[in-house]
């Protein structure tokens, strides 16, 4: 999960928790719910964007996310969400018509709105996007020990293939792992 230069991709954990500090701060509701909504659920800001009032799912704490990066339109899952977020979007959710998008926001400035936040979180470089947070939440999925092919589902990858890409990041469970090895030697 590195770049050609060998910068990190991803968000670690420290980043991650100081990306949801700055979103919980962010003075606009519907700001902070698609800020954590993109932390909380992995999801690609395009997927995000797409997501209408009827495929918020507040009875069971999920959101139905169309996977846009396949070729086929039709292709959903959902994912969980935890009861602070569910809170907030209740609060946010457009009192129109159940088809209406959640945030009207253009794709620029979805974007800027991510890089605001990372910059308030002093998060900076290259995983300091809405890419970053996607990489960091599969990497905290695994580091948690979520099976592969729930993390595979809640990232809507087609193929288990690309979900595994996010083993081979180096973190505190490898870390352990080569501690066992040195005692060893």
């Amino acid at each position: 999960m590195f770049d050609q230069q060998g910068n990190r991709k991803y968000l670690n954990g420290a980043e991650r928790r100081l990306f949801s500090r700055a979103a919980k701060k962010e003075p606009d509701a519907l700001r902070r719910a698609f800020a954590l909504t993109l932390f909380h659920t992995g999801c690609r800001i395009s997927e995000a964007l797409n997501v209408t009032a009827e495929r918020v799912d507040l009875a069971n704490r999920a959101i139905v996310f169309e996977t846009l990066k396949q070729r086929k339109t039709g292709h959903f899952r959902a994912v969980l969400i935890p009861d602070a977020l569910v809170d907030l979007l209740r609060r946010v959710l457009p009192q129109a018509a159940p088809a209406e998008r959640v945030w009207p926001f253009s794709r620029p400035t979805a974007y800027r709105l991510v890089k605001d936040c990372m910059a308030r979180a002093e998060i900076t470089g290259g995983m300091a996007s809405p890419k970053g947070l996607r990489h960091g939440f599969a990497v905290a999925c695994l580091a948690e020990k979520i099976p592969l092919p729930t993390v595979q589902k809640w990232l809507g990858h087609a193929r288990m293939e690309t979900t595994a890409i996010y083993l081979e990041v180096s973190g505190d469970e490898e870390r352990e792992l080569a501690k066992r090895l040195w005692k060893a030697g």
